[in-house]
């Protein structure tokens, strides 16, 4: 150590230096330190800048997310993964996790201190995002119980103390159904491509194997697929774009890795509130509604059924989460996003300045009081106590309008997506709240993974053909337009929750958020969509056609375009939204998103108010509830 070298300076340079060891790539990967990390973006490592003064705890930890990222990239193919990975949520959860616990085990196995490193990092991890209240099977998600399961048969490591309730909740049931498949992995650990043939063995058994591609099979006997490119999500023969199944994150984005490699395992949380005991008045044998008028033009909700209604959930924030909580995920939140607190700050005066260039100020002369008008400057000279010389500033509201900005909670936003999303929804209520412009928060997601309650139903029904939707609803109110900022700031807090990030209905979401528009009544009401990929909910794709919940999003979206006077547009976040959206953008990163937000208000702003429509003859209603 040289002499002007200090021993936080020492430690990033022999961390680097490990890193690039470890990794196999010491002349040309770059390793360095942020506030932004850990991750893996463009084959260079950021972490997080370690504190001055450094305990042997806090060091292994960073060694430990440095290990587990050079061990990714040692022995991780990602356009391999993407070609054999599965398209619905549950098995896609599954196989990321445990490939993940592969290639740690891969370091571990070879070297004791990496392995030391790597449960450091697990358990810490595992500690903050609050595995240790995990108490039953509800909190406790499938893919993190199968992936310390895995690598306890990898390594013979047992899952980190304060994850072994998570683990036991799941254990006996997985190894009943699985634990056959599950002891062939070891055997195949160092292969990428043969783990993953296996992990299939595995999902089937857990009873989620039919959601692998159609195309899978066809990988495994074509000669050189390891150097074919993953396929592309809207490329597929033989189909209409139009009416293709996109699911959410089918290809393997950089950025999905990014959030996942410092967290090897995500903690479920979310405890199910209780089951709402409003039940839809709808009979179930009706059939989907129609138009009321055949004047009419088309109904979005046509075609597009519902099962039951009845475990569907709106509910607010706090209502989701104790005070307490909400506090606690309110600060790691803004612990985790200091870094961009300035530049979507900057972003936020930029359009904050261009919306108060815009008011609308009149003056009011020849009043007995006020200001002082220096037009009558002389008038008051001559005669002090001449009347009719003043004046006073009228300030005109600026537009008469509302803007509500829908966030998809979709666990597909988990990790720095999200939490990119919920600091703009901060900063810019904030900005337009000032500018006079009243703003509503709302999320969208679903209470269950794979169907939930809704799908019980339909089970103990018999499984009736095209039931429609078959998942419970859950729409997040975060704020109300009429709610002050300041009382509302800590529930986006609750979108750190791991637990509250789910499965994606986009269509009736926007109905959700729009219908609350037209109950408002300021004269402009602009619906801006936030979202990182198309509606998927695997129960109600598996009993239904695959373009189902997309077909119903096309209407909806074409109906608000062309007949509601909300205005509507959208941001995708990794996703091309200009295909469905006639106002969108696309962004690649999440880091884009504060500029894309106030871009697109600041554009709508710019533009002259449209004209008002004809009224409605009515609103669309919901879909209802069919048997």
């Amino acid at each position: 150590m040289s002499a002007r070298e200090t021993p936080a300076e020492l430690f990033k340079r022999s961390l680097a230096q490990a890193t690039r060891a470890l990794a196999g790539r010491e002349d040309e990967l770059e390793v360095t330190f942020g506030a932004e990390g850990p991750k893996l973006a463009g084959g260079k490592i950021v972490l997080p800048h370690p504190p001055r003064v450094i305990s042997d705890p806090e060091a292994e930890r960073i060694r430990g997310q440095a290990d587990g990222l050079a061990l990714r990239l040692a022995h991780h193919d990602d356009a391999q993964h993407a070609r054999l990975r599965p398209q619905g949520a549950d098995a896609r959860a599954v196989f990321d996790a445990v490939e993940e616990m592969r290639v740690q085990a891969l370091g571990a196995n070879a070297m004791k201190g990496v392995a030391a490193n790597l449960t450091a990092a697990l358990t810490d991890s595992l500690e903050r995002r609050g595995a240790g209240r995990v108490k039953d099977r509800a909190s406790a998600p499938l893919a993190d119980a199968v992936a310390l399961m895995v690598r306890e048969r990898l390594t013979g490591a047992a899952p980190p103390t304060n994850a072994k309730a998570m683990v036991d909740a799941w254990r006996a049931d997985i190894e009943r159904d699985a634990g056959g498949a599950l002891d062939k992995l070891a055997a195949v650990a160092s292969d990428q491509r043969e783990f993953a043939m296996q992990m299939r063995d595995v999902l089937t058994d857990l009873g989620i194997g039919d959601e692998f591609n159609s195309d899978d099979k066809d990988d495994e006997t074509s000669e050189g697929s390891d150097q074919e490119p993953p396929p592309q999500a809207d490329s597929a023969e033989g189909q209409d774009e139009e009416e293709q199944e996109v699911p959410a994150d089918l290809e393997m984005v950089e950025s999905d890795m990014e959030v996942d490699s410092d967290r090897t395992v995500s903690v479920d949380t979310d405890m199910e509130s209780e089951d709402s005991e409003e039940q839809d008045d709808d009979d179930p044998g009706e059939k989907p509604i129609q138009p009321r008028n055949r004047n009419e033009p088309e109904d979005p909700n046509a075609g597009y059924k519902v099962f039951t209604r009845a475990h569907d959930e709106e509910i607010a924030a706090e209502d989701l989460c104790d005070t307490e909580e909400l506090s606690r995920l309110r600060t790691y939140l803004d612990q985790q996003l200091k870094p961009l607190q300035s530049v979507v700050g900057r972003l936020a005066n930029r359009l904050q300045r261009r919306l108060m260039a815009k008011q609308n100020r009149a003056w009011s002369f020849d009043l007995e009081e006020g200001i002082l008008d220096t037009a009558r400057l002389t008038r008051v000279i001559i005669d002090p106590m001449a009347a009719l010389s003043f004046k006073q500033e009228e300030d005109m509201p600026f537009k008469d309008t509302v803007v509500t900005l829908l966030l998809d909670n979709s666990g597909s936003m988990r990790g720095r997506p999200i939490m990119v999303a919920a600091l703009c929804a901060d900063i810019l209520a904030r900005t337009l709240e000032r500018c006079g412009v009243k703003v509503e928060l709302l999320g969208f997601t679903t209470r269950a993974w794979k169907g939930g309650r809704a799908k019980e139903d339909w089970l103990g029904a018999g499984r009736p053909p095209q039931p429609g939707r078959l998942n419970d609803l859950r729409h997040v109110i975060y704020k109300s337009a009429d709610a002050p900022w300041r009382r509302a700031r800590k529930n986006l807090g609750l979108m750190m929750r791991e637990g509250l990030l789910k499965e994606n209905i986009d269509g009736e979401a926007l109905m959700w958020a729009h219908d609350r528009l037209l109950g408002r009544s300021e004269q402009r009401r602009i619906l801006m969509v936030i979202s990182d990929g198309a509606p998927v909910d695997d129960s109600t794709l598996s009993a239904n056609p695959g373009n189902y919940l997309e077909r119903h999003l096309r209407a909806v979206i074409h109906w608000v375009e062309t007949r509601s006077p909300v205005e509507l547009i959208a941001i995708g976040i990794g996703h091309d939204v200009t295909r469905y959206y006639r106002r969108a953008v696309t962004i690649t990163d999440a880091e884009q998103l504060g500029g894309a937000m106030t871009e697109k208000l600041a554009e709508l702003f710019d533009e002259p108010a449209p004209a008002a429509m004809q009224p409605m003859r009515g609103r669309p209603p919901r879909g209802r509830v069919a048997a």
